[in-house]
């Protein structure tokens, strides 16, 4: 019964935790964009939802897969900050190697298909890194 309290102890911290990573992933994320991604989503731009949400999932399987290979509460901050460092790099470097898409326009203006790229793109680097840190 002892082990109860102690995983549930585990359990409150991991959800504390996973929240502050992605509330910080977020803002850190929005800091990119050059538009104001919570005022796009407020006003129902689903190419901003679905690249602000798969920016969070990646950053959610990255969190996942160090968790799953290590216990270690620091282990998981670090590599969270790392997985952040990582996907905003993703963002910058397809910006970049795609000068014919403005990014931050296209999706500001609700284009789903360069939504929908973005979001292959970080789920796939997402898989990647979190496989080379388990």
């Amino acid at each position: 019964m002892n082990t109860l309290g102690i995983d549930l102890l585990n359990v409150a911290i991991g959800i504390v935790l996973i929240l502050i990573i992605l509330l910080a992933g977020y803002f850190l994320f929005s800091k990119v964009t050059r538009f104001d991604d919570g005022k796009e989503i407020r006003g129902g731009n689903e190419a901003a939802g679905v690249y602000m949400g798969s920016k969070l999932l990646g950053l959610c399987i990255i969190v996942g897969m160090v968790s799953l290979s290590s216990h270690s509460w620091a282990d998981m901050i670090i590599w969270s900050v790392v997985g952040i460092v990582v996907l905003i790099l993703v963002y910058l470097i397809f910006d970049f190697v795609t000068p014919n898409i403005k990014v931050c326009e296209e999706i500001e203006k609700g284009n789903m298909a360069v939504a929908q790229l973005l979001r292959s793109i970080i789920i796939g680097v997402s898989i990647v890194i979190g496989t080379f840190l388990m």
